[in-house]
């Protein structure tokens, strides 16, 4: 299984950016999943989540009302959109797969797969 992330760069605060994921060697429809991020020297935290479905999603406190996860399961596809961007936010994002279809939860065990992580910068 390969999830490939997409789309980070450079953005001024305030603007969006759109993450994505795509994933070879396996339907992600049957699986939950999420986003972590981890800023420079700091840990990987947990940024959102989202059902196999789609009816459920859990968004750590820092992000809410900001980003969402859409995931376009046809494509085999999984989103973060990013708005309203600030300079916090700048990270190592990692698109995860979870281990089962109800994976949303924020601890990083709940994840099979990982993967090699998009580069987003805010700037100031």
């Amino acid at each position: 299984v390969e999830l490939v992330e997409s789309g980070g760069g450079l953005v001024q605060a305030g603007g969006s950016l759109r993450l994505s994921c795509a994933a070879s060697g396996r339907t992600l429809s049957y699986y939950g999943m999420g986003w972590f991020r981890q800023a420079p020297g700091k840990e990987r935290d947990f940024v959102a989540a989202i059902s196999s479905t789609g009816v459920s999603t859990n968004y750590a406190d820092s992000v809410k009302g900001r980003f969402t996860i859409p995931r376009d399961n046809a494509k085999n596809t999984v989103y973060l959109q990013m708005n309203s961007l600030k300079p916090e936010d700048t990270a190592v994002y990692y698109c995860v797969q979870g281990r089962t279809a109800y994976s949303i939860q924020a601890r990083g065990s709940s994840y099979e797969y990982w993967g090699q992580g998009a580069q987003v910068t805010v700037s100031s």
